[in-house]
């Protein structure tokens, strides 16, 4: 989409921005479930896991034109603080 001034440009960014974080709290709500299945510290860390997700957004990335190393970086730290949420959950068990 050809915006025609900075003030489109930005009004466009804040609402991706607004769809991005409604889909992260989606996505906590899911790994909140996710992390009363597990039965390990193992389990909730779960590497290989994260290395599939990492190829698959890396991928999804190269598919729809965004920078594969960027993603990698954004889900790398994602992952890596809901990990830390679950180990929180999983400790308190």
């Amino acid at each position: 989409m050809e915006c025609k001034s900075l003030e489109e440009v930005r009004a466009n960014i804040d609402r991706i921005d607004n769809e991005i974080i409604k889909l992260i709290a989606e996505r906590t709500g899911y790994v909140i479930q996710a992390s009363s299945f597990k039965k390990s510290e193992e389990g909730v860390k779960a590497p290989a896991r994260v290395e599939a997700v990492i190829q698959k957004v890396r991928s999804k990335a190269q598919e729809y034109g965004a920078d594969p190393d960027m993603v990698e970086a954004l889900y790398r730290e994602m992952i890596a603080r809901f990990i830390n949420m679950e180990m929180d959950k999983f400790n308190k068990k």
